[in-house]
């Protein structure tokens, strides 16, 4: 199995999204790795650690977005080994937001707010996996 972290979907994956189930919730895992300095696409001089950057968007999303939606945080922390499988590297933190249905997620990343926040997202991640479970 080959891994990529990566910092936004592709238009197949966002294609793909609305297919299917649009009613049920979804919890959506994301395996965070950060980047050593945060790095701001705007060119802006940061003294910021990518981790430092995450955290400003974490607490955008978890106390304004997520709750916005009808979403929220159910579980965030470190990722300290691997105790099963082989990677290349592992990734720094391990987050679960969990949403009402697609269309909210859609409804959040759509904001404007939203979308000023993300930008700390892209400085502080070197990339990541977000993958979509549902119950």
């Amino acid at each position: 199995m080959k891994v990529k972290n990566k910092l936004k979907p592709n238009a197949m994956a966002m294609a793909g999204f609305l297919i299917g189930d649009t009613k049920s919730s979804i919890r959506m895992v994301n395996l965070l790795k950060f980047r050593k300095k945060a790095s701001y696409e705007d060119g802006r001089e940061t003294d910021l650690t990518g981790e430092e950057a995450y955290k400003i968007y974490a607490k955008d999303v978890s106390t304004i977005y997520l709750p916005k939606v009808g979403g929220k945080i159910i579980f965030s922390g470190r990722v300290s080994r691997l105790l099963i499988g082989e990677v290349e590297d592992l990734w720094d933190m391990v987050a679960i937001a969990e949403y009402p249905n697609k269309k909210a997620m859609l409804k959040m990343i759509s904001d404007k707010g939203y979308r000023e926040s993300e930008k700390h997202r892209s400085a502080g991640l070197e990339g990541q996996l977000n993958i979509e479970t549902m119950s």
